[in-house]
């Protein structure tokens, strides 16, 4: 048996760090409408390092109240389009089509620098994402078309207005306090509205003019809840309220807004109907906020990405000039050269913070780019359902059969065209992409935040700390939270992780892996494929198993069972989606020099993400297998066959242990465990520890390119470029 190729390879030639080239072929942008994205990300990156790194600079983090300092901050949006992304190009807008992509670049060079730049613009979007995906015609036009007006009328800028004070709702859309009544209805004209709404954390209310509330049904007169727009100079009562106390992120306005004002019917977000004298809406505002959270929660998620990605430069910067100046660090020296990358801990940990930013921002934009399928899609069925007169028991009907035909496309191996079809496929895994990035991305990204921040040491926790790490590590705690803490996420994810369109998919996941094995064995897609057989069992496994007790383990209230399974999943996508990335990379790498070396950089990232994803799965699996199984006790009955082994073992050398053996109580609780039925797992457990060879090489070699790449003498987020 030879040792494979990958991991005798020397280091790679990782002369700079990856530049937009690189990223273009990674996120899948260089070739999709190439020129609208790349002068997007030209124009936010421009606002983001020089706008955004200014105001930071000047200390404008630090109180709560919006000041005209911060207002400087909506100028630079309206100057460079920033607010207009929801618009067409005809419009004023840069893409052309599904907006997903392009939100998704624009706030991770936000957040690059700053959260509260990035919070402001995603409330701003988040206010006009329901009316973008679920407006009337007339909303559509009015709202949309005044992101980028013509004088005189004034540009709308948008808050979001969920969150109550406690009790009510949160993140998660709970009972609403919010209340919509009607307050005159003339004879065969339009109902007029009185809206009553408090709100708690509502980011952009300093300077708000157009606020989607969600309110639910003050009396017999309106049916079920719904989102209500709200406009600056509606009759009534319109308080913004006092700034939010909060923490994080202080560059964006949060204040705590109360309203009551009236309103025509017609600004009911997708419009109603009127039924046995009652006005229903055509969406709850539940159904509402979940169509724009199911696509926002991506971008939440590669906000905490852009964080530990815009991390890797300052560290490198601040380990190898940590000891330059002092006497025993002399030029040439590897004290002076190298800095605390002399020492391979502080390599070893950044590559982790490397690899999971890495992860974090394939998952991510992956994820985005699947919404822009999905959105034209959903668009289809739309029609088709209006277009044949479906509705209700019709249309579940006609969905049922898709799922199956769907099915039957994968079990046999043969694509579907079918808008219908490809629709329920790319929903499917949209229901689990969307909360697995919201999850893992900040969840797990805060975590790498803090490692991140104890690399600087005490510069990491200074108001000058490189980076603007210390702030980065803060926002990146109200992230993990933002439109639903990990808990909300979680539990989505135990629902829609188990449908059977969701795994078939995740099977034909596994063989995909195998095959890159083949191609590129240095990703540590092997590693990945035995992890995920591993998961597919144990899932399948707890699904029909019970505990000691004989309560059945896998259910919605079982969440010590759901959630660590939900968890291991999300490791499981991160890994996968940047080995697919880096596949993309290496294609491309023959035809530009420059690309070979990050290629083979990323390659070892990879393996080194892979074999950490393993790890947590394996760890994970084991648990939930063998935790809810009794240990077995020694029996009365049969104490005089149980032996102790450490005495056995001394007979040879102390005569008699033996006999004292035969009715010692062996000192443990009891006999070894051994469960039938879980041969299969043992079996996949020791292939999966088998299968992290050559793991730790990979992450040698990705430290010592480490040693070895080049720099710019200004900071990238000093610079402005």
């Amino acid at each position: 048996m030879g040792l494979n190729p990958e991991d005798s390879r020397e280091c790679a030639t990782l002369r700079t760090l990856p530049g937009d080239s690189a990223r273009q072929i990674l996120w899948r942008f260089a070739d999709r409408q190439a020129p609208s994205l790349k002068r997007l990300v030209r124009a936010a990156r421009t606002v983001a390092r020089q706008r955004v790194r200014a105001l930071v600079k000047q200390g404008a983090r630090t109180e709560h109240e919006w000041t005209e300092q911060k207002a400087g901050l909506l100028q630079a949006f309206d100057e460079f389009g920033i607010w207009d992304l929801l618009l067409e190009p005809r419009d004023g807008g840069f893409v052309e089509g599904p907006k997903n992509l392009a939100l998704a670049l624009a706030l991770f060079e936000l957040a690059w620098v700053d959260a509260g730049a990035a919070a402001t613009c995603l409330a701003h979007w988040l206010a006009l994402a329901p009316v973008y995906l679920r407006g009337t015609p007339e909303q559509r036009q009015t709202y949309l078309r005044r992101l980028a007006p013509r004088p005189p009328h004034q540009r709308w800028r948008g808050a979001f207005c969920l969150t109550e004070p406690l009790p009510y709702a949160g993140a998660d859309a709970g009972p609403l306090g919010g209340k919509v009544r009607v307050a005159e209805w003339p004879q065969g004209g339009e109902p007029l509205l009185e809206v009553d709404k408090c709100g708690r954390f509502i980011t952009n209310m300093a300077f708000a003019n157009l606020v989607v509330a969600a309110v639910d049904s003050g009396d017999s007169q309106i049916r079920g809840s719904c989102l209500v727009l709200l406009e600056e100079h509606d009759p009534g009562v319109f308080d913004r309220g006092r700034p939010s106390r909060t923490l994080i992120p202080q560059l964006a306005s949060t204040q705590d807004p109360a309203f009551r004002l009236r309103v025509p019917a017609r600004r009911i977000v997708g419009g109603y109907h009127v039924r046995d004298g009652a006005i229903v809406p055509r969406y709850d505002h539940r159904e509402l906020v979940e169509a724009v959270y199911r696509r926002t929660r991506i971008l939440v998620g590669l906000m905490t990405a852009a964080k530990l990605l815009s991390a890797v430069e300052p560290i490198i910067r601040y380990q190898r000039r940590r000891f330059r100046g002092s006497e025993t660090a002399q030029p040439g020296s590897p004290l002076y050269e190298l800095g605390l990358q002399w020492q391979q801990d502080a390599l070893h940990r950044l590559v982790d913070i490397w690899a999971a930013g890495e992860a974090s921002a394939s998952l991510g934009f992956a994820a985005a780019r699947l919404f822009d399928e999905l959105d034209p899609l959903e668009g289809e069925m739309d029609r088709i359902f209006s277009a044949e007169g479906m509705h209700g028991p019709a249309a579940v009907r006609a969905i049922e059969r898709c799922h199956k035909e769907a099915l039957d496309g994968l079990q046999s191996g043969l694509e579907c065209d079918q808008p219908m079809v490809r629709f329920v496929l790319l929903n499917a895994l949209a229901d689990v992409l969307s909360p697995a990035c919201k999850l893992w991305n900040t969840g797990h990204g805060a975590a790498m935040m803090r490692e991140a921040v104890s690399l600087l040491g005490g510069a990491g926790v200074s108001e000058d700390c490189p980076g603007f790490l210390g702030h980065k590590w803060m926002d990146a705690q109200l992230e993990a939270i933002f439109e639903g803490p990990e808990a909300v996420q979680r539990r989505q994810l135990s629902l829609t992780m188990t449908r059977e369109l969701f795994l078939a998919q995740f099977h034909h996941w596994t063989a995909e892996m195998r095959r890159i094995a083949a191609e590129r064995p240095g990703t540590g897609a092997c590693t990945l494929a035995t992890a995920m057989q591993l998961w597919l069992w144990t899932l399948n496994y707890l699904q029909k198993a019970t505990d000691a007790h004989g309560t059945p383990l896998y259910h919605r209230m079982r969440q010590g069972v759901t959630f660590p399974l939900a968890d291991a999943l999300c490791w499981l996508l991160a890994a996968r989606y940047l080995i697919l990335d880096v596949m993309e990379l290496v294609a491309k790498a023959p035809a530009d020099p420059e690309l070979a070396g990050v290629a083979d950089f990323f390659t070892d990232l990879c393996h080194v993400q892979s074999a950490r994803a393993a790890g947590e799965v394996g760890r994970i699996c084991s648990q939930l297998l063998f935790g809810y199984k009794a240990h077995p006790a020694w029996q009365p009955d049969a104490r005089e066959t149980c032996t102790g082994e450490e005495l056995l073992e001394m007979e040879s050398s102390i005569p008699g242990m033996a006999e004292i053996a035969a009715t010692a109580q062996p000192p443990k609780a009891g006999p070894c465990a051994r469960f039938e039925g879980l041969e299969p797992f043992v079996r996949l457990r020791n292939r999966l520890d088998a299968c992290l060879t050559g793991a730790h090489l990979a992450k040698d070699r990705a430290a010592e390119s480490l040693k070895r790449v080049v720099i710019p003498e200004t900071p990238d987020y000093e610079s402005g470029s």
